[in-house]
């Protein structure tokens, strides 16, 4: 039961960020905030990560799509299980954090991104994310290693 609230908690918790960013926030704008290590501007991202697939967006929802329900079949088939805590916890994260961008992706058909970071890097600078972004990337490496581990 802890790994669906936990699925539950990232999308909601996202969702209400979002959705609070998509009103009162304008397009663009930024505001640096932590001492100025955090950038918050709310970005329309049409594609993946760094804009990938932006121009073929019903080839990103499909696979996007698969992927989520690859992921939550493997979830749904974990769950009931005993052990494996690593890999749902993994799961979790992968699944609460796609659902939350998909969900964006075909209700608005783009994902509200929000922050960055404040670096002299400029690429790395003109990155956007989202918390679910940071759930998705903490998951597939939680994942990574807990898969690891087994083998």
């Amino acid at each position: 039961m802890i790994f669906v609230c936990i699925v539950a908690g990232i999308f909601f918790l996202d969702y209400g960020i979002k959705r609070y960013i998509d009103r009162k926030r304008p397009l663009g704008e930024e505001q640096k905030i932590l001492k100025g290590h955090i950038i918050l501007k709310k970005y329309y991202n049409e594609g993946a990560a760094l804009n990938f697939l932006q121009k073929r967006p019903g080839l990103l929802k499909g696979i996007q799509t698969t992927l989520v329900a690859v992921i939550g079949g493997a979830f749904a088939f974990l769950i009931g299980k005993r052990g494996n805590n690593g890999t749902k916890t993994a799961l979790s994260f992968l699944l609460g954090g796609g659902l939350n961008n998909l969900y964006d992706r075909y209700k608005k058909h783009h994902v509200i991104d929000y922050f960055s970071f404040e670096t002299k890097c400029k690429k790395l600078r003109s990155i956007v994310f989202n918390i679910s972004d940071f759930f998705i990337f903490l998951g597939a490496l939680l994942l990574l290693i807990f898969q690891g581990k087994r083998k």
